[in-house]
């Protein structure tokens, strides 16, 4: 695709990217926040990915999202849109849409795409109190490959 082609993950809770050309919700996965072992992992990691790849609707979902992308882009492209930005969206922006996210861009990469990941959530501590002792999730809000 010529021009930007942005991926985005981001959290409902800081709110909804506004110049987003497609926003889909993640929340339907199951949740890694809740398991203790997961919490302050995000979605960059395997343990964490394998877990929202457990979910009964993952498979044919993420099969359905990426053929809709693969039908939608072009599109896009044929009307003149020289920059697509498209947000998946989870509670905290930490886990589900990270996840999603990284696995959609690696999708459009093998198809010849050339997206830029964006975890505009992902160093944000979470909001309902949990403390990161670690220093998980403090990396960059930015990662284009």
């Amino acid at each position: 695709m010529s021009g930007g082609l942005d991926i985005l993950s981001f959290a409902f809770s800081r709110g909804e990217p506004p110049d987003a050309n497609l926003v889909l919700d993640m929340r339907f996965l199951r949740n890694p926040h809740w398991r203790d072992e997961l919490r302050l992992l995000c979605g960059q990691d395997a343990p964490v990915g394998d877990y929202i790849a457990g979910d009964a609707a993952y498979d044919e979902a993420m099969a359905r999202i990426e053929a809709l992308l693969l039908t939608l882009l072009p599109l896009y492209l044929a009307d003149g849109n020289s920059y697509v930005s498209i947000a998946f969206g989870c509670t905290g922006g930490r886990h589900r849409s990270v996840h999603v996210a990284e696995r959609v861009a690696a999708r459009l990469r093998a198809a010849g795409f050339s997206p830029n990941l964006v975890h505009r959530d992902l160093a944000a501590p979470p909001r309902d109190g949990m403390s990161d002792p670690q220093g998980h999730g403090q990396t960059a809000a930015k990662v284009t490959r």
